[in-house]
């Protein structure tokens, strides 16, 4: 599914997506595909389901966006570690 039509079949609504097709091109991750497994009415519902989902299986790409968005982007960061003090 592409994110046109995530944004008519759940207007105004916080989703849960899975990633099925993808690329990164340069820092920026393109969604090509998609799968709907949620909806909520806010962000802490969904971020309750992200976090479980991502403990059972770190490897699949999940994003919370809201549909009120037009376009969806995802900037990779590189993981710096964990920093402490001194």
């Amino acid at each position: 599914m592409k994110w046109s039509e995530v944004r008519q079949l759940f207007p105004e609504r916080c989703v849960l997506i899975e990633v099925l097709k993808s690329k990164t091109i340069g820092r920026e991750r393109v969604i090509d595909e998609m799968s709907v497994i949620d909806q909520f009415e806010n962000g802490n519902a969904a971020w309750k389901v992200y976090k479980k989902l991502n403990a059972e299986n770190q490897s699949r790409e999940l994003y919370i966006f809201h549909t009120n968005n037009e376009e969806i982007k995802v900037i990779e960061q590189p993981y710096i570690g964990v920093r402490r003090r001194v």
